[in-house]
């Protein structure tokens, strides 16, 4: 099961590489603690974790249409840190997003 804690780790680490201007790391675990983040949702909110990007997306497609949209939107940039070197622009927009998630779920920011 996905902690709380565990969303709060990686967003202190990906805050880490931010602070070091590692934008490309950096948005590399911000992607990941909105996934973990999106994987606790469905788990409370609907009883069920997702086994796999295919499958979040689907499960939030149907119970969460706007965080979906807002993810998808977005999916090419993570798909983008596998090959390309992340700006600070991309980074921020991306820590912003998780941020305002993070805020709106109401997770604790304390580890």
């Amino acid at each position: 099961m996905v902690l709380k804690n565990q969303i709060l780790v990686f967003k202190k680490s990906a805050d880490t590489l931010f602070k070091q201007k590692d934008y490309t790391s950096a948005t590399i675990l911000y992607f990941k603690t909105w996934f973990v983040l999106q994987d606790f949702i469905l788990k409370e909110k609907i009883g069920e974790s997702p086994k796999d990007h295919n499958v979040r997306f689907r499960m939030l497609e149907s119970y969460f249409p706007k965080t979906y949209i807002e993810l998808d939107k977005e999916f090419s940039t993570y798909r983008d840190t596998y090959s390309k070197i992340t700006d600070f622009e991309t980074c921020k927009r991306i820590k912003q997003k998780v941020e305002k998630e993070i805020d709106t779920y109401k997770i604790s920011k304390d580890l």
